[in-house]
């Protein structure tokens, strides 16, 4: 995180010539000084770019904006949005009964690492009602009943309120098209690499009786097709005929929780663009 207040700049459109001079010739008229940048182009003609200026007092950025989107966005066919670094997005948690990614996220909050404020958990069980509590933070029991599970998605709707990101640190139910929806922020979704290997239950155990070298995890955004969303970050290491399925769970978990947190960090500092199915993550 930068240690002076900024302000970023995300931008996807066609690529063409002159576009970082029409960006950056932008900035500099306006009297803004660039400490940051970072641009991609595809293959297909698409170019994605990200930069970080100098703070833009309150009162001037919605002409900032104005003036941008008329001069620069528009002629350019730029989809296009600016961010504050100052503003702390709102963070929501969902957690079932495994709760190592739950903790590693409170402890990044907490020691000022995560880029944004957690005001909530919600689980489908009550067991971490202490830990979360302890830190000051609300926790929502809602249990989820096979008969009743829209009325339980109305319900952590109506907790959850306003918010700007929703982490699935290891909530193991599947969410409905209504429910994302109606949720009005993205979310993102951890779960191991063995996909489409090994779906379901156990996969940890099916993988040993396989004797899988490689094992990892898989941080993506949520959509209605289920773990298809695009990917943010990926990780995997090595593991042998020595390793039983403690082990590979263990050495999963390790995995899973950095992982989320490296994705979760990257979309609260406004480093990933969406590219269709994929992701740009500067």
């Amino acid at each position: 995180m930068p240690d002076q207040p900024t302000s970023r700049l995300l931008l996807a459109c066609p690529d063409r010539p002159g576009l970082i001079a029409r960006v950056s010739g932008f900035l500099a008229d306006s009297g803004l000084n660039i400490v940051d940048a970072d641009q991609h182009s595809t293959a297909e003609g698409r170019f994605f770019m990200r930069m970080v200026f100098d703070a833009v007092p309150p009162a001037e950025q919605a002409e900032l904006e104005r003036r941008f989107a008329t001069e620069v966005g528009a002629p350019c066919g730029m989809e296009h949005r600016f961010a504050d670094s100052e503003r702390h997005k709102r963070v929501a948690i969902m957690v079932s009964r495994e709760d190592h990614c739950l903790s590693d996220l409170l402890w990044r909050w907490r020691s000022g690492e995560l880029g944004g404020d957690v005001i909530a958990v919600v689980s489908n069980h009550p067991d971490h009602a202490d830990q979360v509590a302890a830190l000051g933070l609300p926790f929502h029991f809602v249990p989820v009943e096979p008969q009743a599970r829209a009325e339980a998605e109305r319900q952590v709707l109506e907790l959850l309120g306003e918010i700007d990101l929703l982490v699935l640190a290891r909530y193991m139910q599947i969410l409905s098209q209504d429910f994302l929806d109606a949720l009005g922020a993205p979310a993102i979704n951890i779960h191991h690499s063995f996909l489409p290997a090994f779906v379901g239950a156990d996969p940890y155990r099916r993988a040993h009786e396989r004797g899988v070298k490689l094992i990892g995890a898989t941080a993506h955004y949520v959509t209605p097709e289920l773990d298809a969303g695009p990917i943010i970050d990926q990780d995997v290491t090595r593991v042998s005929h020595s390793d039983e399925v403690a082990d590979l769970m263990r050495i999963g978990r390790d995995i899973e929780r950095l992982v989320l947190a490296r994705a979760v960090i990257a979309h609260l500092d406004d480093r990933v663009l969406l590219d269709g199915e994929r992701t740009v993550v500067f």
